[in-house]
């Protein structure tokens, strides 16, 4: 349950309203005074909570003998909020796209840090069909929970890679993706280096993530051409 809390923190609600919601859903309805009592807060807290949660559409309510009876509406509706946040982002992008400068030099080269920059190197990844990597750790996956929901997606949607772990992260789960083929080395590295499309990703997935991102057809085919040498040697 508490797992469950915390994951509707990051949903957007707060802790108080993550509470009332789970202890809703458990009962079929409940007054104010029944849920204050449940989760352990004041009945004018518990009203405010339960303002908040009607207005985000988590929760409705029926009056039945002069009393309020309220009931928990179904979690498909945390997704209204992000909905309202996406159509309002990709008219945003459409209208920045516009007045950014574009470049024609033959190279891009960007420093990404932190996890969000590690939401910003899977979402061009997931672009592609395609990557390899070498001197994985699996920390990256560790640190975000939509990389593992990628995972899931990439399975749907016939994406493929192949990747070089070290020895010591044979069994992670990220080696429990179908659609990877893997292989071990002993060489100990820190970094994780991806291929995908023209690009070549250096990554860092420690306390802060540093990521180093490179747009460069010739770079790109030299990486492949240095992984598959690899892949020979490597230990299944």
């Amino acid at each position: 349950m508490e797992k469950l809390k915390e994951k509707l923190t990051q949903a957007g609600l707060t802790g108080n309203e993550s509470k009332a919601y789970l202890e809703l859903l458990k009962n079929e309805e409940l007054t104010a005074n029944e849920l204050s009592k449940k989760i352990s807060t004041d009945r004018t807290l518990t009203y405010t909570i339960l303002n908040h949660l009607i207005e985000k559409g988590l929760v409705s309510y029926i009056t039945k003998q002069n009393k309020k009876f309220f009931k928990a509406e179904k979690p498909e509706n945390l997704m209204n909020r992000i909905r309202k946040k996406e159509f309002l982002v990709k008219d945003l992008i459409i209208e920045l796209n516009k007045i950014q400068k574009q470049t024609n030099l033959p190279y891009e080269i960007k420093v990404l840090e932190g996890k969000e920059g590690l939401r910003t190197l899977f979402g061009i990844i997931l672009k592609n069909k395609h990557f390899l990597s070498f001197g994985g750790t699996g920390r990256a996956y560790d640190k975000l929970y939509e990389i593992q929901a990628l995972a899931k997606k990439m399975k749907k949607e016939e994406y493929s890679g192949k990747m070089i772990l070290q020895e010591k992260y044979r069994g992670h789960e990220v080696t429990k993706q179908n659609i990877i083929k893997t292989k071990y080395s002993n060489a100990k590295a820190e970094a994780t280096t991806v291929i995908f499309g023209n690009y070549v990703s250096i990554h860092l997935a420690k306390e802060k993530p540093l990521i180093i991102l490179i747009k460069n057809k010739d770079i790109a085919e030299s990486y492949k051409n240095h992984f598959e040498q690899l892949w020979k040697i490597a230990k299944k």
